[in-house]
């Protein structure tokens, strides 16, 4: 009898290591998994709509203006021309231009109510002491850093591919005499945190996200993901679309119009 009862002992402490061991097994799996349960996330990255200093061709980082009533419009263009498309969450730099260009999408797209996140690190780079500056003066002293003898020369370069954003800014920098002039991998490390940040905090629901920046902030982060992007500009309510998929993100569309245009077509 005895030996039974030290058999049956025995198999119930097997049964209850073997059950222990799965469920512990499964906890490591869950954990060590737990990447594998994020979902897609979709991030429609778009410049804001035309500005008072933008029309006025200043230079526009840091300091900020009012949309002008086409940069209205072609916000609420865009809007009509995401219609059907959920968020889940809006994101836009803490800019009173980029705040103003997320609440006309919102309010023409059908989702006014939605919550409105801002972030510094989602700001344009600021061009220190050029800030308000004509945008002639800033590039036409950074082209004479290159040799050339103005901004249109300058911007031809560009262009071509002989001399890139970064370069440029560099050069900014040096001329900068405030010491706030930002440099190229400085705004990109900025918003590749930010957009990092945003799309791991949606990946536990996935869906969509609505993120207005600026544009060459914008082209500071393109050029981190993909080899496509040669820093042409950025126009005002384009969308760049950035899919976050298994912890990795990749560029789906640059500088897109299209949603603009279908905008335009239900006016």
């Amino acid at each position: 009898m005895k030996k039974q009862i030290g058999k049956i002992w025995i198999l119930c402490m097997a049964v209850l290591l073997v059950l222990a061991g799965c469920g512990s097994g499964q906890g490591a799996k869950e954990a060590n998994g737990s990447k594998k349960t994020e979902k897609d996330v979709v991030i429609y990255v778009t410049r804001h709509g035309k500005t008072m200093l933008n029309q006025e061709k200043r230079v526009q980082g840091f300091a900020d203006s009012p949309l002008i009533d086409s940069g209205a419009e072609v916000a609420e263009q865009l809007g009509k021309g995401l219609k059907g498309t959920h968020f889940d969450a809006v994101y836009s730099s803490d800019s009173g231009r980029a705040r103003e260009t997320a609440e006309a999408i919102l309010e023409t797209q059908g989702q006014k109510n939605l919550k409105l996140h801002e972030s510094k690190k989602l700001r344009e780079v600021c061009f220190g002491k050029y800030e308000g500056d004509l945008d002639a003066n800033m590039w036409g002293d950074i082209a004479k850093q290159f040799g050339y003898p103005d901004q249109p020369t300058l911007m031809k370069a560009i262009s071509a591919q002989k001399v890139t954003i970064e370069q440029s800014l560099e050069k900014l920098q040096k001329l900068d005499d405030t010491g706030m002039a930002e440099t190229y991998p400085a705004v990109r490390n900025r918003m590749q945190q930010e957009l990092t940040k945003v799309a791991k905090k949606q990946a536990d629901q996935g869906g969509n996200v609505l993120l207005v920046s600026h544009g060459m902030a914008i082209g500071a982060l393109v050029s981190n993901l993909t080899d496509d992007y040669h820093g042409e500009p950025f126009e005002n309510a384009s969308v760049t679309k950035i899919r976050y998929k298994h912890g990795k993100f990749h560029v789906e569309s640059i500088n897109d119009m299209s949603y603009v245009e279908k905008g335009k077509s239900k006016d």
